[in-house]
């Protein structure tokens, strides 16, 4: 009966999302195949056994426009489901493209499947990367940079030209070794190295002396925070995650796990090679990887020493967060400024104290969010709520404030209602750094501060001209907060972006709804949605 009830549902909705997937007909469609398949690769010297895709490690870079149209099919030749995750899209009226547990099934070996999405109102700097177990601590992931229109200015001169560096840590263990060693209950050791580009050194940026470029830096790592810094040069900020910023210069920047920043940098040095140098925050011993900009021209060596950058200093890095600010005139995606949504004057109807905390279950070390240390079930949540599936997930699980006593298992999904404006308080008690990353939204980063978040805190909110971005940092045993319009129906993923965190539990689900059935507020399942868990075995 259900089988019957899915074909018929799929036949309908079919016509549906093709037509609104099409509405835009003007906006153009860019085509991809990607084969993802295991390769040696040897970044750290040591051959390893990496996850390339067309036999690139990183993956191919995604160069699009606002509003384009992305289709991608994903043929898995690993020995393991698969899935993409798009950090940073939006996936407006869409979760079910989003590629992660909640939202889909994964794409099982030797088969492929094809994500479908608009990257709607969107500008800026972004990444993909795997989302399934550890894969992405062995490659699989790639720039994701999404230009302005023609008819939309930028609050800058038009650069030169423009690189991407993806940095992030490496680990020489095999990926299935390190999620072995995760399940056996040990802790995630400290990475090996840092990559820039996949190479710890030796990678090349050249321009022309005189010419402005813009560098696009994301941390593709799964672990560490690092800092990113051009000997001789300064950085101009011009836009984190989709944000235009207002441009201040800077010697250095961190960024954080799952984080993306853009920046101009003026070549008006001696004509030579300078390094650009990344470096680990927050670890013990400190970790570097180099790359050259090389001036055209010019035959002169890069020489030492590396440019200083901070290391264990977290005032230091909290105090930089507190300087990006929002260029309020500025316009993004759309002709509109990005201060004519004024947040300030928006009511809060609910206030989240989520505290992510390491514990014990059954003798191995899990991580949790308000005591309750997630774990995926077999059929997507997002699944199960379109087909009514019983017994995969219930609402508000997970409370609003962290609880008293010992963490557990659990499906933590929390019900909200489409266009809520939310607080949310993040408390981390861990002596760790961490990466919150909130799928289908940017959000508003109003305040970072030490020990204990108390309603009192608010008082040092920025009210004015918040960094609006997706990915937020907390420091140790520190707290930040952020104000979020969720304004985007579906089922999201709210995550640790350390990794072996989120793998261990230390993540949750946002369901936005309404019980307004229309594509104009979200979209049906599309006709190719991978059926898995209780929702093929009741088909």
């Amino acid at each position: 009966m259900r089988q019957t009830q899915l074909l018929h549902m799929f036949l309908v909705v079919s016509l549906t999302w093709f037509g609104a997937f099409l509405a835009d007909a003007e906006d153009p469609y860019r085509y991809f195949t990607w084969t993802v398949t295991y390769g040696t690769i040897s970044p750290l010297g040591a051959p390893q056994r990496g996850i390339l895709i067309n036999g690139q490690f990183p993956g191919p870079p995604i160069e699009a426009v606002t509003n384009d149209n992305i289709l991608i099919d994903v043929i898995n030749k690993l020995d393991e489901p698969f899935l993409l995750t798009w950090n940073g899209i939006q996936q407006r009226k869409n979760s079910w493209q989003d590629g992660v547990l909640g939202t889909q099934c994964p794409i099982p070996p030797g088969t492929n499947w094809t994500y479908k999405f608009q990257l709607k109102d969107q500008i800026g700097t972004f990444m993909y990367f795997p989302s399934t177990a550890l894969h992405r601590a062995a490659g699989g992931f790639g720039a994701l940079n999404i230009a302005q229109r023609s008819v939309i200015s930028i609050p800058y001169p038009t650069p030169f030209g423009e690189f991407t560096l993806l940095v992030g840590d490496w680990y020489k263990s095999d990926h299935k070794a390190l999620r072995q060693s995760l399940d056996a209950g040990n802790p995630l050791p400290l990475p090996d190295g840092l990559l820039i580009n996949g190479r710890p050194n030796g990678f090349t940026f050249t321009g022309q002396r005189g010419q402005t470029y813009k560098f696009r830096v994301s941390n593709v790592g799964i672990a560490t925070s690092i800092n990113f810094r051009i000997q001789g040069h300064n950085l101009t900020l011009i836009e984190i995650e989709g944000s235009h910023t207002l441009q201040e210069e800077y010697e250095s920047l961190d960024v954080h796990v799952g984080q993306s920043v853009t920046v101009l940098v003026k070549l008006n040095g001696s004509p030579k090679d300078y390094f650009v140098a990344c470096s680990s925050r927050f670890t013990k011993p400190i970790f570097n990887a180099t790359a050259l900009l090389h001036y055209d021209g010019s035959n002169i060596p890069a020489s030492l020493p590396l440019p200083i950058a901070p290391t264990y200093h977290i005032h230091w890095s909290m105090k930089q967060a507190r300087t990006w600010r929002l260029n309020m005139t500025a316009n993004a995606a759309r002709p509109n400024p990005q201060g004519s949504y004024h947040y300030n004057t928006i009511q809060v109807v609910r206030t989240l104290v989520l505290a992510n905390t390491a514990t014990k279950i059954d003798g191995k070390l899990r991580y949790a969010v308000n005591g309750i240390s997630y774990v995926d079930p077999d059929t997507p949540l997002k699944l199960a709520d379109y087909l009514n599936i019983a017994g995969v997930f219930a609402l508000n699980t997970i409370k609003d404030t962290p609880p008293s006593g010992p963490a557990v298992p659990g499906t933590s999904v929390v019900g909200t209602t489409l266009h809520d404006f939310v607080e949310i308080v993040f408390q981390n008690t861990e002596n760790a750094i961490q990466s919150w990353h909130l799928d289908g939204y940017n959000f508003y980063v109003v305040g970072y501060g030490s020990g204990l978040w108390t309603p009192d805190m608010r008082k040092r909110y920025n009210m004015a001209d918040a960094i609006y971005r997706h990915t937020v940092q907390v420091y140790q045993l520190s707290w930040s907060a952020i104000l979020v319009s969720l304004d985007n129906k579906g089922m999201w993923n709210l995550r640790s972006a350390i990794w072996s965190k989120r793998y261990l539990g230390q993540q949750l689900y946002v369901r936005v709804w309404n019980n307004e059935k229309s594509i104009f507020t979200e979209y049906d399942a599309p006709p190719n949605a991978l059926l898995c868990g209780k929702a093929k075995k009741t088909s």
